[in-house]
């Protein structure tokens, strides 16, 4: 039986990927910032371990307590969207610090195991953000933009070793709290200068306006394929307006 380390599973795709995997027969080590009980059902094949992936100290605790894990898939993320004249670099880091650099230390921290076992897969969990070209993402699309290249490249250093690396691209899913996060409008009134504020106010009516919109179950299903895919393939769009992104790319 395989497990699987599954960061941010408190709600929306990490903890859609969490049931996924568990009703898939593995068992799963469910991550959160702050641990809940009752964000996911109770199961001896099912463990909510406590992880911020901005704190090393964090990431190792978590790690001696999931004991031999198969499969990371690193989908902790917060959002930002604004205009980024008016966004703060203090927000600017702390996108960064989970988004990019929380990613990367979590991967660096299980990579030995992976690599002496010579079996192992990462999975980074980006953004549709990445296929095109967004208004109000700037901060947020290079943030994910990083962890594309540094997935691509390094799934070429780990495949001597017989370690994988794949990402998932999610599109716009408006019903998880990532989203209604992102979209708070005292929160993006915050970050849009005045002069900004018709153009920006009209960008947000379109993107919520969509004809294709992603749905939980369609990030878990992309991540389960990436995890079990043995082509080569990179990168895993998920959801319908990603995969039309990525087909339009």
């Amino acid at each position: 039986m395989k497990t699987v380390l599954i960061t941010g599973t408190s709600s929306g795709y990490g903890r859609e990927t969490a049931l996924h995997f568990h009703a898939q027969g593995w068992n799963v080590i469910a991550t959160m910032r702050t641990p809940r009980r009752d964000a996911l059902p109770s199961s001896d094949r099912l463990r909510v371990v406590g992880l911020d992936v901005t704190e090393p100290e964090s990431i190792t605790a978590a790690l001696e307590a999931a004991g031999p894990v198969d499969v990371l898939v690193n989908n902790a993320g917060v959002p930002s969207i604004g205009v980024f004249e008016g966004t703060p670099m203090a927000r600017v880091r702390e996108v960064f610090e989970t988004n990019t650099f929380g990613v990367m230390a979590t991967t660096q921290a299980v990579l030995p195991q992976f690599r002496e076992r010579g079996s192992g897969v990462v999975v980074n969990v980006t953004s549709s953000v990445v296929l095109g070209h967004m208004p109000l993402s700037a901060v947020y699309k290079a943030s994910k933009m990083a962890i594309e290249g540094f997935t691509s490249s390094l799934a070429l250093e780990l495949a001597p070793f017989g370690v994988r690396a794949k990402t998932v691209e999610p599109g716009a899913c408006l019903t998880t709290n990532f989203a209604a996060t992102a979209t708070q409008g005292a929160l993006l009134d915050e970050l849009v200068p005045a002069p900004y504020a018709a153009w920006a106010e009209k960008a947000m009516g379109d993107f919520t306006g969509q004809d294709l919109f992603t749905e939980e179950s369609d990030v878990a299903e992309a991540v389960w394929r990436a995890v079990h895919d043995t082509t080569g393939q990179l990168r895993f769009p998920a959801g319908p307006d990603a995969v039309w992104l990525a087909q339009a790319k």
